[in-house]
């Protein structure tokens, strides 16, 4: 199974930042969405990534002035991204390599989707108990 197939069922509306955005505009996004971070993208280009970890490391440095920093500052850059045709348990498999939990889904450069880890574990076990009841059913018909 691939991504596609993930976003089929899960919908490619993407809440997204910009690079001159400032911290706390965002910070405030992913509170009322309640959401863990957001691609960053200018002119249809993922540019980087946004999460409560960037935001985490530097309130530590600096304190609240790191809210008003602009996104290009802090964001994680470049953002590590897959496209729909990669299959579920290659992008597991980078996910827990680079210890992230958010890819951006790109085709053709432009951002069409965000997977969590959350979302590949869910479908990877949906299909694990879908298959073991088709093997159940097989061998009660057999």
């Amino acid at each position: 199974m691939t991504i596609a197939t993930i976003l089929q069922c899960k919908g490619q509306d993407v809440v997204q930042a910009r690079s001159g955005d400032t911290v706390q505009s965002v910070v405030r996004l992913l509170a009322e969405r309640r959401i863990g971070c957001v691609p960053v993208v200018d002119d249809g280009q993922v540019v980087g990534i946004f999460s409560e970890r960037d935001l985490v490391y530097r309130v530590a440095q600096e304190g609240a002035a790191a809210l008003e920093r602009p996104l290009r500052e802090v964001m994680t850059t470049p953002a590590i991204t897959t496209d729909g045709e990669t299959p579920v348990i290659h992008c597991l498999s980078l996910m827990t390599k680079r210890r992230i939990r958010h890819l951006p889904v790109v085709a053709d450069g432009a951002l069409i989707g965000l997977v969590s880890i959350g979302d590949l574990v869910k479908f990877r076990i949906d299909s694990m108990e879908s298959e073991a009841a088709a093997l159940r059913d097989y061998i009660q018909t057999a």
